[in-house]
C-alpha cells in the first residue's frame, strides 16, 4: 500500500489550490497558505528539501517517479529538483 493510502487527516480538509512545476534546477513552490499537502511525481524521480537549501539531484529526500507522498510541514519552503530530465511534480493543497 502506497504512502498516500495510508493518510490520516485530524481534521477535515478544504482545497486551497493547485500547482504543477517541472523543476529542472531547484524550484521553490511556495504556492501559497496551507496546512497540508499532496505532492505526485511523475516521469523521473525528484528530490527535495524544506529546510530552506537547494537540493541537489544527488541531495534531498527522494520521491520516486509514480509515487505521491503527503506533506505537512511549511510549504512555503519547500523545494524540488529532478534527477533526471522530464520529472513533472503536481501539488494539491488543502486548508
Amino acid at each position: 500500500m502506497a504512502f498516500a493510502d495510508r493518510f490520516v487527516a485530524d481534521a477535515a480538509v478544504e482545497p486551497a489550490g493547485y500547482r504543477q512545476v517541472s523543476p529542472t534546477i531547484a524550484t521553490g513552490v511556495n504556492i501559497g497558505d496551507g496546512r497540508v499537502a499532496l505532492i505526485q511525481v511523475l516521469n523521473q524521480n525528484v528530490r527535495y528539501r524544506d529546510d530552506g537549501i537547494d537540493p541537489t539531484d544527488t541531495i534531498g529526500v527522494r520521491i520516486h517517479a509514480g509515487e505521491s507522498i503527503w506533506y505537512t510541514g511549511n510549504l512555503r519552503s519547500i523545494r524540488f529538483i529532478e534527477e533526471g530530465g522530464g520529472a513533472e511534480v503536481n501539488i494539491l493543497v488543502y486548508k
